[in-house]
């Protein structure tokens, strides 16, 4: 997704560093336990959790993979490189994608409100403003049909 997708990052990026950083996000994840975005009792713990995660996974490697890909897992959490900013934005479509093609019913099931979905979406336009006109598209379409709340 992130290679095909790449022509609609908001920034020019490095498309093999963007794509490394997701297979590390969610090897991290994984092991962490991956936690459901609108669990507000999990996601306290998430940054531990990870943190334990990256660290007992990284350490099996030799210093230089452990820093290298280290490195790689804290800039996504940062957040501030181009890079960083459009590989969240594909961790944010990408679980949208799936409950749009379950018909919502994900946020039907955790009784999800439009504004929890925004909320969590709003940091997709960083990455690329084109991602986040498709994610309106969805959400909006399932405030109508129901499956999201107001």
């Amino acid at each position: 997704m992130a290679y095909l997708l790449r022509e609609y990052a908001n920034e020019e990026v490095d498309i093999a560093k963007v794509m490394l950083m997701c297979l590390i996000h969610d090897i991290v994840e994984i092991d962490a336990g991956d936690t459901y975005a609108y669990d507000a009792e999990n996601l306290k713990t998430q940054k531990a959790r990870e943190d334990a995660a990256k660290e007992r996974i990284f350490s099996i490697l030799p210093q230089d993979q452990k820093e290298e890909l280290t490195a790689l897992f804290d800039e996504f959490e940062a957040y501030e490189t181009a890079e960083a900013k459009y590989a969240h934005s594909l961790d944010n479509l990408q679980p949208l994608m799936l409950n749009d093609s379950n018909d919502g019913g994900d946020w039907v099931e955790h009784g999800v409100r439009a504004e929890q979905i925004y909320g969590r979406q709003r940091k997709t336009k960083i990455g690329s403003e084109k991602l986040f006109e498709v994610t309106d598209q969805i959400i909006k379409k399932h405030i109508e049909r129901g499956t999201i709340r107001e």
